[in-house]
């Protein structure tokens, strides 16, 4: 293991005892027994790159060491917002770990299913139609389903499927949708049956929005549709085409549903009831406006104001505390992330390789985007997590088997 390898290490294990140390000073309980959880995780985290980047020697070690940090940093920050899920977050960390280190090792075979892409296909409906049956409203959206004590949401692994199905279908079909047989004056389309897949997709997007209440989801999904279709094709149509689709979809959902009209509210006059239904998203702005460029300081601040501050509104918490400052710096670290995922896909020579690895990567930067401007009201409040950071197993464990699989692309073909 190179010198920069162990130096990566450093920060994210100061970063855990540091931040250990401060809430128990303040919480006036500091004892040995407050640093075994903290340790647990330190060694998890030193073991997991030692053997990655012994096995996985050609491998992006980097991709690693990135999400380590961010890692580490959520769980400092459930430490500090909810002390009572703080073993949960470390458990759902290290079980992430495991899982990557399993979707490395099984590669092959799951990199193999990219030349299934219906069956890929088929397996997104299947779970976001699960969530039409079988799901139940938490906090203002139906998109979990509860499993006795564990509260699963389908919609991060449906975007896997997704990413995985856009991956294959559209490089095997890349030549009759770049090259489209039909059209009428300056709009020209492939044949249906090839549009069709795409615009199931972006229906089944359409329909989680209205009647499931998940913007997020369905904003992500949209946008990894016209993202991956565009660099596939190069063709502007289809964005044209998907934002028309969105926008006529979205205008008439505004008529007829009056959650999406109570969304569009608060997002646009969250002053008018600041009390009320836009408690939260003021909440959001004001411990932006309350952090400033250097931030109150860790535990110094008011983010506890903020309902469920430690899933959606997490980044809000970070920065009251770290300010502008601690927010560049974390975007940057999602901004490597993304850099270093691009990169991936720009050495792998097999087309399918190439789309998933960018298809996982634009996700990564897509999502965070989202949420962030969701808690800093440049878009409706979405509802979906911030990768690696927010409290949450199925967000946890999702991101880390698209780590697991961008880490073993990274070593395809250079």
């Amino acid at each position: 293991m190179s010198k920069s390898y162990y130096f990566t290490l450093i920060f994210p294990v100061l970063l855990l005892f540091l931040g250990a140390s401060i809430i128990g000073i303040k919480q006036q309980n500091l004892t040995p027994e407050t640093f075994v959880p903290v340790a647990v995780l330190s060694v998890l985290f030193i073991i997991v790159q030692l053997v990655s980047s012994k096995f996985k020697s050609k491998a992006d070690q980097y991709l690693l060491s990135i999400v380590i940090f961010l890692s580490s940093l959520s769980a400092v920050m459930i430490l500090r917002l909810k002390p009572d899920l703080f073993t949960h977050q470390l458990m759902w960390i290290g079980i992430g770990l495991v899982i990557f280190a399993a979707v490395v090792f099984f590669a092959d075979r799951l990199l193999d299913l990219l030349d299934y892409p219906y069956v890929l296909g088929i397996g997104a409906l299947v779970i976001i139609c699960s969530v039409l049956l079988l799901g139940t409203d938490i906090n203002g959206n139906r998109n979990w389903i509860i499993l006795g004590p564990v509260q699963v949401q389908p919609s991060e692994f449906a975007k896997l499927f997704i990413i995985a199905f856009l991956s294959s279908f559209l490089s095997e079909n890349k030549n009759v949708l770049t090259l489209p047989s039909r059209g009428w004056k300056f709009l020209h389309f492939p044949p249906f049956r090839f549009l069709a897949p795409l615009l199931l997709i972006w229906s089944a997007a359409m329909l989680m929005f209205v009647s499931l209440r998940d913007l997020g989801s369905a904003l992500l999904f949209f946008g990894i549709v016209i993202i991956m279709t565009y660099v596939a094709t190069g063709k502007k149509i289809y964005v044209f085409l998907a934002l028309f689709f969105f926008s006529v979809s979205s205008y008439i959902s505004y008529l007829f549903f009056e959650h999406v009209r109570t969304r569009v509210a608060i997002w646009l006059h969250p002053w008018d009831d600041p009390m009320g239904s836009a408690y939260q998203i003021v909440q959001s702005l004001f411990a932006f406006s309350y952090g400033g460029i250097f931030g109150t300081g860790f535990s110094f601040g008011f983010p506890l104001l903020i309902p469920e501050v430690h899933t959606d509104f997490i980044f809000a918490a970070i920065g009251e505390e770290f300010g502008l400052i601690g927010v560049s710096l974390l975007l940057l670290a999602y901004l490597l992330l993304f850099v270093r995922g691009i990169k991936t896909a720009f050495f792998c020579t097999n087309e399918k390789y190439k789309l998933l690895a960018f298809g996982l990567s634009v996700t990564m930067l897509l999502q965070t985007f989202i949420i962030l401007a969701g808690v800093t009201k440049l878009l409706p409040l979405t509802g979906i997590t911030l990768p690696f950071i927010s409290y949450g197993g199925s967000s946890m464990v999702s991101s880390f088997i698209s780590l697991g699989l961008l880490f073993a692309l990274s070593t395809k073909e250079r």
